[in-house]
């Protein structure tokens, strides 16, 4: 039997939260998917925001250093994403929900599709599906690091990372929720 009506579970995540952060805004569900999965409104309903979600399992190092885990309070495997659907993205934010699984809760990355592409692209040059680790660090930061080695992922789970890319820096985004709120 197919559902009459369901959201994903990202999308219900994000929903809630931002009901429960903004109680005066609303919160709008498409009736089809066309990129845009929500829409958010002020309270009289005269500036609206949307938005594309995506979410990740946790997914934890557990095959690499035990020591990770430790020091981590979530990590992510975002498989979907790509050049062309970040491009014609009519979507004016992307938030991509992380697991965290210490915490019981979630990790929020809000940013807009231009600024994801081009991020991944300088990280993932020449990647049309693209595939982005995310990590979130007991320091509250937020490190892309698919594709690199041992060391540099020893240095961001210990704080030192004056070595990696700050493209891969995406703790600005992390529950950053200003975006939105500048938009209405």
């Amino acid at each position: 039997m197919k559902p009459l009506f369901t959201i994903h579970a990202g999308e219900y995540l994000v929903g809630s939260h931002i009901e429960k952060k903004y109680p005066n805004w609303h919160v709008w569900i498409p009736s089809a998917d066309k990129g845009i999965d929500l829409l958010v409104s002020n309270t009289d309903n005269s500036k609206t925001t949307s938005i594309q979600v995506k979410s990740s399992k946790d997914y934890s190092p557990h095959s690499n250093n035990p020591v990770h885990r430790e020091k981590l309070v979530g990590s992510s495997w975002f498989s979907s994403l790509n050049s062309k659907s970040l491009s014609n993205s009519q979507a004016d934010l992307w938030v991509l929900v992380i697991h965290s699984f210490k915490l019981s809760k979630y990790q929020y990355v809000i940013i807009s599709p231009r600024e994801l592409l081009n991020r991944l692209n300088r990280i993932h040059p020449g990647t049309q599906k693209i595939q982005s680790y995310l990590w979130v660090t007991k320091e509250e930061e937020c490190w892309e690091t698919r594709k690199l080695n041992n060391t540099q992922k020893e240095a961001i789970v210990n704080n030192d990372t004056n070595e990696i890319d700050e493209d891969r820096n995406f703790t600005s985004f992390l529950n950053n929720w200003g975006p939105l709120e500048e938009k209405l």
